[in-house]
């Protein structure tokens, strides 16, 4: 029976130690990996919260005029109250105008 041994040598790339420069450099790189991560994942919680208020602000606004469009059509038009706020709100669009 035959056993196969084999020679480590110091100058096998696998058993040199690191030199202290490869260390900091790798200690530096996987920093700025970290980093990198972080600020991204940032950018994309930021984005994720834009996109949240943005649809929030949109169905409220969408509610609140919807609403107010289908009860002020579905209120009887020739009265006193309909034509003062015909009025109200074309005065007020002149005076937006005029700014």
């Amino acid at each position: 029976m035959a056993v196969a041994t084999s020679k480590i040598y110091a100058a096998d790339p696998v058993t040199r130690p690191v030199s202290p420069d490869s260390e900091d450099a790798a200690g530096r790189a996987s920093e700025h990996a970290a980093a990198h991560a972080a600020a991204e994942a940032g950018a994309d919680m930021l984005q994720s919260i834009s996109r949240m208020i943005y649809s929030g602000s949109y169905a409220l606004a969408y509610g609140v005029v919807y609403a107010t469009v289908f009860v002020a059509q579905s209120l009887p038009q020739e009265n006193a109250a309909m034509h003062g706020f015909r009025d109200g709100g074309s005065a007020a669009m002149e005076e937006l105008g005029e700014s």
